[in-house]
């Protein structure tokens, strides 16, 4: 009897790279069950929903990202570098994770209309998850780091990740995570 667990996974596996190479409108969920190796009805079981599945693909992949941007915070040394470490996070997390054209999160926020008012949208609620993540991450990183304007510093790295994040989509300019590093200290001079 095949594992429940490992049956998840493949189709998770599955569904973030159909989904992320080729397109979530595009994607159905016969190509996610037969790439995973199962059936639709598996897929159904497991998730319910293709929606039910982007939401679980986008949540498994904040997780990911946040491990690795903790783990760059843990290898920073000052809190210059700390604030830094965004940019080293996107490189080991590019460096591990599945084949994507880009962010995930930009993805799918650029497929998606808005939810209606009063809609309640779980995909929508993890793309503002991972934006307060972010963004509530760098102000504080910046207030630690001795930036004057901790809010400005914050939007200014926000720019920076975005265009990062943007670069690995369009392939230029490249190593787009290290260039970016040192814009930003080019931002936040009276920082450290």
């Amino acid at each position: 009897m095949a594992d429940p667990q490992q049956t998840r996974s493949r189709l998770l596996d599955a569904a973030e790279r159909l989904f992320f190479q080729e397109g979530i409108a595009v994607t159905g969920v016969d190509r996610v069950a037969s790439l995973a190796g199962t059936s639709v009805v598996t897929l159904y079981k497991h998730f319910g929903s293709k929606e039910n599945l982007l939401r679980d693909v986008l949540a498994r992949r904040l997780t990911a990202w946040t491990q690795h941007w903790d783990a760059a915070l843990a290898r920073a040394a000052s809190p210059l570098e700390r604030l830094l470490a965004v940019f080293d996070a996107v490189d080991t997390f590019r460096a591990e994770a599945g084949e994507t054209q880009w962010c995930c999160f930009l993805a799918t926020a650029s497929e998606r209309p808005p939810a209606a008012p009063g809609v309640r949208d779980p995909v929508a609620d993890l793309l503002y998850e991972d934006t307060r993540i972010v963004t509530g991450r760098l102000a504080r990183l910046a207030e630690d780091a001795g930036c004057p304007d901790p809010e400005a510093a914050a939007a200014a790295l926000l720019l920076l990740y975005n265009g990062v994040l943007s670069s690995l989509l369009r392939g230029a300019p490249s190593d787009p995570a290290r260039r970016a590093r040192r814009a930003a200290l080019a931002l936040v001079p009276a920082a450290g």
